[in-house]
């Protein structure tokens, strides 16, 4: 939101951490002080913002990863499953073996094409694996992140994608403390664990909020989604390779993210 409104020479403001029974409230506080775009981060966020926008439908909501859009609702979202496809090509190409796993916290539609895009890839690359799916039900315990990584770590898994908030810790530590490998989400993980992270999925938040409301100021915005893609690498884009990853693993990746980039390859949502 700085980098926001320091390009676009707009007010901004923001609410951190804000619990879900406290959304309706937070939502409406901005509107009655009269921003003219309030942003739900988050589709924990689609029912309150439908709740609050039809009490001030002179407002422009906006829900990151959101279900649905209309009227005075904006969704916008990342292509999930086609980064995920990557990763779960390179987790079939890596495992010995063969049982991988994703750990998230709430099912909705996001995870979901997570979830089908990372099987998809992995599938393609091992299709007798297994590749085990675990919803914790939170996004901040790190306890129940290290739990739901221990159990799929036992069960045979080597490699670990966790997606969650700060659970994520305590899932990349079990991963760390028993020799397995990990994926990371939204930013180039392997800056920060360097010796447990083969890949990361990195879907920019910032430059998302940045290209949306630049176009919000430009031309406005409508009730639809606006997708971001592979094909905008400021927004998605796959990290830095683990340097135990063979060249030709790296070369494999690297073609089938030219083929999705190109159109040849389709990878579907959930």
């Amino acid at each position: 939101m700085q980098v926001v409104g320091e390009t676009l020479g707009i007010e901004t403001g923001y609410s951190e951490k804000v619990h879900q029974p406290d959304h309706v409230e937070s939502l409406s506080d901005y509107a009655r002080r009269g921003f003219t775009h309030v942003i739900g981060h988050g589709g924990e966020f689609q029912d309150a913002v439908e709740r609050v926008a039809a009490r001030f439908p002179d407002t422009r909501f906006i829900v990151t990863n959101g279900l649905r859009a209309r009227d005075n609702i904006t969704t916008a979202d990342f292509y999930f499953s086609q980064p995920a496809y990557l990763l779960g090509f390179l987790a079939g190409r890596f495992t010995k073996t063969g049982k991988v796993g994703l750990v998230q916290a709430q099912q909705f539609k996001f995870t979901n094409d997570t979830l089908a895009g990372f099987e998809a890839g992995f599938k393609s690359a091992r299709p007798d694996g297994t590749v085990f799916s675990t919803w914790t039900g939170d996004w901040e315990d790190v306890a129940k992140g290290k739990e739901a990584a221990l159990t799929q770590i036992g069960q045979g898994a080597d490699i670990v994608w966790p997606t969650m908030d700060s659970a994520t810790q305590g899932a990349l530590q079990a991963v760390r403390e028993n020799g397995a490998k990990a994926f990371g989400l939204y930013y180039d993980a392997i800056s920060k664990w360097p010796d447990i992270i083969l890949q990361s999925s990195i879907l920019d938040v910032k430059a998302l909020i940045v290209s949306l409301l630049t176009t919000a100021k430009a031309e406005g915005l409508v009730g639809k989604n606006y997708k971001f893609d592979l094909t905008q690498p400021d927004s998605v884009r796959l990290g830095s390779y683990h340097p135990d990853i063979a060249p030709d693993i790296v070369g494999e990746i690297e073609s089938l993210k030219a083929r999705i980039t190109s159109g040849d390859l389709v990878i579907e949502p959930a």
